[in-house]
């Protein structure tokens, strides 16, 4: 290990001696490495992609950073990848293959907008006017009238309480509790009786 790094050591040592000619000049590695300056720092930001998995709605929508982005009709329920690079103003809707389905502007995060592109509004109208029929009601739907029965319990329930109810007990008039109110006010033995 010590006759390893010795031996790169003194490798280091002869490169660093060793001159480059540029333009007739001898130059040494490290002369060239102190007068080489660094790059500008870049306009946009390192192009990295932003990538999350999400579930499409039942309306064709799909959330992304507080709003809400539509694809295509007939994918409710599709896995698709949003993807975003940082510094460009659009968003993509991918398939789990990669392949764009959708692309809309980037709406400011957490505003709750819903991002619709146009072609997939009318698609997804043809297709739910598609969907409508001019046959016969589903025979399961049909809505009978109610019974003699069902009308005669529900006029039981309309009607007045049985007789001996408690229901028929209740007082509605408030002038009878006003009169027990000012009666407890007024004679302090009536309180104790309440009391026990």
């Amino acid at each position: 290990m010590v006759q390893a790094q010795s031996g790169v050591d003194k490798l280091a040592v002869r490169m660093d001696a060793r001159r480059r000619r540029i333009d007739g000049i001898a130059f040494t590695v490290a002369e060239l490495a102190f007068a080489e300056g660094l790059l500008k720092v870049p306009v946009r930001p390192f192009p990295a992609e932003l990538e999350a998995e999400r579930v499409v709605s039942p309306q064709g929508l799909v959330s992304f950073e507080g709003n809400q982005y539509s694809v295509p009709p007939g994918l409710p329920g599709a896995q698709v990848r949003v993807l975003h690079r940082l510094g460009e103003d659009h968003v993509r809707i991918a398939t789990a293959g990669r392949a764009v389905i959708a692309q809309h502007r980037l709406a400011p995060r957490g505003a709750g907008q819903t991002v619709r592109d146009d072609g997939h509004v009318v698609a997804l109208e043809r297709a739910v006017l598609a969907s409508f029929t001019d046959r016969a009601p589903c025979k399961t739907k049909v809505r009978r009238p109610p019974s003699a029965a069902a009308l005669a319990e529900a006029e039981e329930l309309r009607g007045r309480p049985a007789a001996g109810d408690p229901a028929e007990r209740v007082v509605i008039d408030l002038a009878t509790y006003a009169a027990v109110a000012d009666r407890l006010r007024s004679d302090p033995s009536s309180k104790e009786e309440n009391k026990e």
